[in-house]
């Protein structure tokens, strides 16, 4: 049996490739090559291993004729065009765990270089200046530290900071208050942490839903001389209001390990007396690339060898014998995790996944993964269906999977239910002619909808003349409607519209539809 061959194109720990080898595989490294050289041999390998510095473009792919699964030795698959890899049928893999203590020890040295103004204070000891009047620092000892995002470095950070003797208070709507009290930190809402966190630090994907999650806004009410470490994503700060913010002193200090625009050639902040930056370091430790490097080799042999899969990008933990009758269902249990994670706003606490009918008889596992993928989405950038359980775990989620043999209104239906602060949260699906997944129930009212692409949901009064309201609106706007669904839970009650739509909505039109009269919600959809 011809062994499958492994291409390691960007430097590596050594150990990796001699992974790659014990468990099977052929294996080359090659760091350093331009694009053309790297599509001139892409096509002889099953397997290619990467770092930042290899581009996966759709170009690469279609050379790679042989290609079965590419593993990026990190957190961030920006350098590889995910969509193309699944049209091609090639496995993406990332190992989100492997430099978690790195990064969190970053930003725990970031915030001590606020504290005390270390780089300023060096940077003028050594120019030949003694200026020990000048810099007063302060100690992070009795200090409150406020988390947005308390997952996995999240986490490590609280842990580091308690053993300063630090306050810890977190932000994380999926952090239950059992884990909160396991992890040692008090859950609040944010406008509390901003109002109480003598230092933020941010530990959050860049999604819609943290984008700016420190805007203009959020910057004003929080408490006067606070200082914040960013070592997660770019973009998760307004960096224009946070340079406004430092002038002012509403800010003391901040230090980032990220920007919005990658390499940061300039910035607002750049030239700031109480500003502190490093150029994308959370990760650059000898340990950190030892482990990413030797998790992506296991990973990608297990699976070039023995059909395994882990933390993959785009596909399920599925058997191939599973695999043909659980891909549909897997497909609905994701649009409806989804759509019950982008309305059902507030802190989760518990999730209930049911399955009806002939869903009964398969395997729960995948399923649960899938809608835990499609519900984590909202607030992960690296969660998939392998990884959404663990991540869920960790949160402290308490998740439920229920099996009822019996058929009711459908002969095979999944529904999946959120508690929250507001109550419970239930929507449902089933499968067309087996493999066609079909929304048919959401909060309690009945209605039909393929879940695809950009839409719109909208509660409103049911009312004589609101279909044409909203109609006009998108047509004066240019926006094209694809499909037009309705339910209502009775006649002059309230009423819901899911309609889809040929492109994104912005958000001054959803802003006009929330200013109808009789609208109560108004939410666009991305599936």
């Amino acid at each position: 049996m011809t062994k499958p061959k492994v291409l390691i194109s960007d430097k590596m720990d050594p150990n990796a490739a001699r992974i790659f080898e014990e468990r099977g595989c052929e294996v080359d490294v090659k760091p350093g090559m331009t694009p053309e050289e790297l599509a001139a041999v892409i096509g002889e390998y099953d397997g290619l291993a990467i770092r930042s510095a290899t581009k996966v473009t759709p170009a690469i792919l279609d050379a790679a004729t042989n290609l079965k699964v590419v593993g990026r030795a990190g957190i961030g698959v920006d350098n590889v065009d995910i969509p193309a890899a699944s049209s091609k049928g090639v496995v993406v893999m990332n190992t989100p765990f492997g430099n978690s203590i790195t990064t969190a020890e970053h930003a725990i040295a970031m915030m001590f270089a606020l504290a005390r103004q270390i780089p300023a204070a060096n940077a003028r000891t050594q120019a030949g200046e003694w200026p020990k009047n000048d810099f007063m620092g302060v100690e992070v000892t009795g200090k409150t530290l406020g988390l947005i995002g308390a997952g996995n470095i999240g986490s490590i950070v609280a842990a580091r900071a308690l053993g300063l003797r630090m306050k810890v208070v977190a932000f994380d709507p999926f952090l239950t208050a059992e884990r909160a009290i396991e992890i040692g930190v008090e859950k609040v809402d944010l406008d509390t942490l901003l109002a109480r966190a003598d230092f933020i630090t941010l530990h959050t994907p860049l999604t819609e839903e943290t984008r700016n999650i420190l805007s203009r806004e959020n910057l004003a009410k929080t408490k006067k001389g606070v200082r914040i470490v960013n070592c997660a994503r770019g973009g998760l700060i307004d960096e224009a209001a946070l340079a406004d913010a430092l002038d002012s002193g509403q800010v003391a200090g901040a230090a980032l390990d990220v920007f919005q625009t990658e390499p940061a050639k300039e910035s607002p902040l750049f030239g700031k007396p109480n500003f502190v930056c490093t150029p994308h370091l959370g990760a650059s430790t000898t340990e950190a690339q030892v482990n990413v490097a030797l998790q992506v080799a296991e990973q990608m042999a297990d699976y070039l060898v023995n059909g395994g899969v882990s933390n993959a990008l785009n596909m399920p933990s599925l058997s191939a014998e599973e695999a043909p009758k659980l891909r549909p269902y897997m497909g609905l249990a994701e649009s409806l995790g989804s759509l019950v994670g982008q309305l059902a706003h507030g802190n989760l606490t518990r999730i209930s996944i049911e399955r009806e009918g002939a869903a009964a008889a398969l395997s729960g596992k995948p399923i649960e993964g899938a809608v835990l993928a499609g519900l984590m989405r909202q607030y992960s950038d690296t969660v998939n269906m392998v990884n959404a359980p663990y991540l869920a775990k960790e949160r402290g989620l308490d998740i439920r999977s229920i099996r009822h043999e019996t058929e009711g209104a459908y002969n095979t239906l999944l529904r999946v239910t959120v508690g929250t602060e507001s109550g419970d949260r239930s929507v449902a699906g089933t499968l067309f002619g087996s493999d066609a997944p079909r929304l048919t129930e959401i909060f309690g009212v009945r209605i039909e909808a393929e879940l695809t692409g950009h839409m719109l949901y909208i509660v409103n009064e049911d009312a004589p003349g609101f279909i044409g309201r909203i109609g006009s609106l998108l047509g004066q706007n240019g926006i094209n409607i694809g499909t037009f669904h309705l339910g209502r839970r009775e006649a002059g009650g309230e009423a819901v519209l899911l309609l889809s739509v040929d492109q994104p909505i912005p958000q001054e039109v959803v802003k006009k539809a929330c200013a109808i009269d009789g609208v109560r919600r108004v939410t666009p959809l991305a599936f």
